[in-house]
């Protein structure tokens, strides 16, 4: 592994949504990798069966609950500190889809659009906004995994793309505000994936055809241990042709 030289061995990583999919596909990779881990989801149960499976290569603090909850979101970071005294990498991955099937714009209804922006967006903020005293001292990354939904117009994905936009924003703008001070801001757009997440929206596409999220977790390794600006968007996609198994 010594391609990922980022990576050091006794570093924390914070891990939305990490019990299963993506999250917990980036979470095995960063284990692999030595980092100590801080993870959440909403489901105990699940979140506990993945810090079972982490606890075999690293160090796991598993702390269930919503990251649209103020005080959950201070718990997170309050554990990173008391556990590890340090925080090296925050993966803003939790995301909902608010409905499904996704309703077009025309019956997008309110309640359902302030779910979308209260997980897809506030909520990353809200993180980041808390987990920033740690990550200076560290000098450390934030990833926030949005889609291509953010950039196209999907019949269907407005609602969702529309908040993952807004994440986009926030973090072009964190970005900008923090030069200098060595945190770096890295947006993922991890494609189609094979995940339930996806089964759910489009229940009918070829997922046969889509990578795995452990093969898109590979590719986020790459992202994160590249040389960068202290912002940058990546099309994960992009790097699965290099990262992939021989």
């Amino acid at each position: 592994m010594e391609e990922f030289s980022w990576f050091e061995a006794g570093h924390v990583a914070l891990i939305t949504g990490a019990s299963q999919g993506f999250g917990r596909a980036v979470a095995r990779q960063l284990a692999a990798r030595g980092l100590r881990l801080v993870i959440t989801a909403r489901d105990a149960a699940a979140l506990e069966e993945a810090a079972s499976e982490l606890r075999e290569r690293t160090q796991v603090e598993a702390i269930a609950g919503d990251v649209t909850e103020l005080e959950h979101v201070h718990r997170l970071v309050s554990r990173a500190s008391d556990a590890f005294g340090r925080l090296d990498l925050l993966v803003n991955n939790a995301s909902t889809l608010g409905l499904v099937p996704l309703p077009p714009l025309e019956h997008l209804s309110p309640a359902v659009f302030q779910r979308l922006f209260e997980t897809n967006a506030f909520a990353p903020l809200h993180l980041m906004q808390h987990a920033l005293p740690l990550l200076l001292r560290s000098g450390g990354t934030i990833v926030n995994v949005s889609s291509d939904a953010a950039v196209n117009a999907y019949p269907g994905w407005g609602g969702y793309g529309a908040s993952k936009a807004a994440l986009e924003h926030f973090s072009r703008t964190l970005a900008a505000e923090l030069d200098g001070f060595g945190v770096s801001i890295l947006v993922v757009d991890p494609g189609s994936m094979d995940t339930k997440m996806h089964r759910d929206a489009e229940p009918d596409a070829d997922f046969a055809a889509m990578p795995s999220p452990e093969e898109v977790a590979v590719a986020l390794m790459r992202a994160i241990a590249s040389d960068r600006d202290a912002y940058a968007r990546i099309e994960l996609p992009s790097l699965l042709a290099v990262t992939a198994p021989a």
